[in-house]
């Protein structure tokens, strides 16, 4: 198993080579889901791969936000250099543009992003399908689940070991977009879960959770199949990088970590200290935690130079074999060669006649091991010498550095992988059209008969049966909702729909690729849902190919933005509702010391006074937004669509027929509601 290690800038990578890292995880100045990094430009990211590949080191290349149809080109124009320089793989999220790269350079690599969402076997079988390598698995995965995956899994998997824990499962958080524009699926997060948000009851930092670690279960990840095990922190000093990558090393390879370290680990950065709840299953009030004045002070200089100290020295990982051939007459020749073949042959001084002692197999190699302030270590050596010759300390020292600068330089450099230009996905393709039909989804079975003229009806999977045979009866169209968060109940998801479909609904929205896999499984009829995170003409088209009827692109984008997209597929947006927030496995809820006892409200609160509520669905809880999305009465702003969904999931039934009428009539309700994202847009 590698240890993957991040590196947020150019002053982080010799802290997490020397410190022990297989390979390294950086971003390019455009792409990057952490954007507020420092990461690489051009220049830098050559040098970046050349000093690791030098190294043994593997360089993958993080392009992992989704991207906009005007952005597409330059994206690829990235992807083509890192083909030149080249890297070893690309992490991606967007599922448009990771077709275009396995188009445009099919030698590449592509590695699943955490932001794509994937915690279960079916998510991972649509990647291998699309050609991925490797999958960064959710963090909220228990051991038993990771193992589940592990058992079926065609491709790599990657699992994050240490560093902080989003409350949201990756890729399904808009909650700093929706409060200030900055979108975490396009690398501006904010943050605002590390702010007061509180639960009543609660700590009032019920949506800070401690950061992860798993260092102490490498070698048991190890066992059950993971390839690599990962740690965040590209926002992080470089002795966070080189504490947590030194770590990780250790305990890998001994087993164990002693003591001194992990308190300097702990010191370099932690909130409250470290969690291990997900990997056990073991959620709840023991997973909060904040970054408190005592965590900030206990990152003292001495702390930082004691790191300073465990990567001030070359680390000597690379294996060599040198062969010395020393004869009378000739110039000496020292062979050099890798483990992958690499050979350089350096010549040196002519020996002389020895005076007193003559030359030894025994004492070249004492020189020629000397290989310390490079990567190299000796593992092999042999010598012919001719009888009665002799050279000097300084012509063998000298001969010995000519051989390993010599090899140094052969290893930097890879063959380029080959990228074809490819064509961009047309936009602005569709005409000028405006959508004349509605869908509702609905979190009950409990659907008023106002809404017999929607073109659809999206209700859970769990509903009882007399449920399903109720709509049916009166008249609904009805698809099932698959949920977004699937952790450890796929198995009973796939037996429930297909029960479902003896009622005859074979219809379903389905919202990450885990779900969408599943259904095409079960030859089911599939809509996409906005958790898809369609942001291009590409993705758009990628939905097509997954066979879906239709897809809801994502409420990131503004009207503008939408109406240029490209594709034949009939797209929708959300146009009425709470818009979710965040997609939540540890319920803010549960941090509250009132359990859930009678009368407790689902509620998150804010420093001002807003309400957020809260809903379970699946194995995950949705944080949804405070005031009500209304487009109601922006219907002649809203062009090129097919369809508009609105989402009720907390209303009770007259809020539920008020947003309903008014948008069958036109019009805007009263008190507060928002319009989304659609007109200011996000970083």
């Amino acid at each position: 198993m590698e240890i993957l290690s991040p590196v947020g800038g150019p002053d982080s990578l010799l802290p997490a080579v020397r410190a022990g890292a297989d390979a390294v995880y950086l971003g390019a100045s455009s792409l990057s889901a952490r954007s507020s990094a420092h990461n690489f430009n051009k220049d830098e990211l050559k040098e970046a791969v050349e000093y690791c590949h030098e190294r043994d080191v593997k360089v993958y290349l993080a392009c992992n936000t989704l991207v906009r149809d005007d952005e597409m080109k330059k994206a690829m124009e990235l992807v083509e250099y890192a083909c030149s320089i080249p890297v070893d793989a690309l992490i991606v999220q967007d599922v448009g543009l990771a077709g275009m790269i396995h188009s445009a350079a099919p030698q590449v690599r592509l590695h699943g992003s955490t932001q794509m969402s994937v915690h279960t076997p079916m998510g991972v079988e649509r990647l291998y399908k699309m050609g991925f390598k490797r999958v960064v698995l959710s963090r909220e995965l228990s051991r038993n689940e990771i193992k589940e995956i592990a058992d079926m899994s065609p491709i790599e998997l990657e699992v994050f070991v240490h560093g902080a824990l989003c409350m949201s499962v990756s890729g399904q958080c808009y909650f700093s977009a929706m409060l200030g524009s900055r979108s975490g699926n396009r690398g501006s997060c904010a943050q605002p879960c590390r702010l007061p948000f509180y639960v009543d009851g609660g700590t009032g930092h019920d949506l800070s959770l401690k950061d992860c670690s798993l260092i102490s279960y490498l070698r048991e990840l190890e066992q059950l199949g993971v390839t690599s095990a990962k740690i965040e922190g590209r926002m992080k000093r470089p002795e966070y990088t080189a504490a947590a990558t030194a770590a990780c090393r250790q305990s890998l390879d001994t087993g164990f970590v002693d003591d001194e370290l992990y308190k300097r680990l702990e010191a370099v950065f932690s909130r409250s200290g470290f969690t291990d709840g997900y990997y056990k299953g073991e959620l709840g009030k023991n997973m909060f935690g904040i970054r408190s004045k005592e965590d900030v002070a206990s990152a003292t200089n001495k702390i930082y130079n004691s790191i300073h100290t465990m990567y001030k020295d070359e680390r000597q990982s690379v294996p060599i074999k040198a062969s010395l051939e020393v004869k009378d007459g000739r110039s000496s020749m020292l062979t050099v060669s890798d483990k992958q073949g690499r050979t350089v042959k350096a010549e040196g001084a002519v020996p002389v006649p020895a005076v007193n002692a003559a030359l030894t197999e025994e004492k070249c190699l004492s020189y020629i091991r000397k290989t310390g302030g490079t990567p190299f270590y000796l593992e092999g050596f042999s010598a012919v010498i001719d009888d009665g010759l002799f050279m000097s300390a300084p012509e063998l020292n000298s001969l010995r550095r000519k051989a390993l600068d010599e090899l140094l330089e052969k290893r930097k450099h890879r063959d380029a992988f080959v990228f074809s230009n490819i064509t961009m996905p047309e936009t602005n393709t569709r005409s000028n059209r405006k959508a004349v039909n509605y869908r509702a989804r609905f979190t009950s079975g409990n659907v008023p008969d106002d809404f017999l003229d929607s073109e659809l009806i999206y209700v859970p999977f769990d509903l009882r049966d007399e449920e399903y045979e109720s709509l049916l009866d009166r008249g609904f169209a009805v698809a099932v909702e698959i949920p977004r968060g699937m952790f450890g109940i796929e198995r009973k998801i796939a037996d429930r729909l297909r029960h479902i479909q003896s009622f005859g609904i074979n219809e379903v929205l389905a919202s990450n690729l885990g779900a969408v896999e599943l259904a095409r499984q079960l030859r089911m009829d599939i809509h996409g849902g906005f958790g898809l995170n369609i942001t291009n003409t590409a993705a758009i088209e990628w939905a097509e190919s997954m066979g879906m009827l239709d897809v809801e692109v994502s409420f990131e984008l503004t009207l503008e933005q939408l109406a240029k997209l490209g594709g034949k597929l009939p797209i929708g947006i959300v146009s009425g509702g709470r818009l979710p927030l965040m997609l939540t496995r540890n319920d803010p809820s549960d941090n509250s010391s009132l359990g859930h006892s009678s009368g407790f409200r689902k509620v998150l609160h804010d420093r001002k006074g807003m309400d957020f509520p809260l809903h379970t669905y699946g194995s995950c809880t949705e944080v949804l937004n405070s005031v009500l999305l209304i487009l109601s009465d922006r219907k002649n702003e809203v062009f090129n669509i097919d369809f508009e969904v609105l989402r009720f999931s907390v209303e009770n039934s007259v809020e539920i027929g008020e947003t309903l009428n008014t948008f069958k009539r036109g019009t805007s309700r009263k008190g507060s509601f928002t319009r989304g994202l659609y007109y200011r847009g996000v970083e």
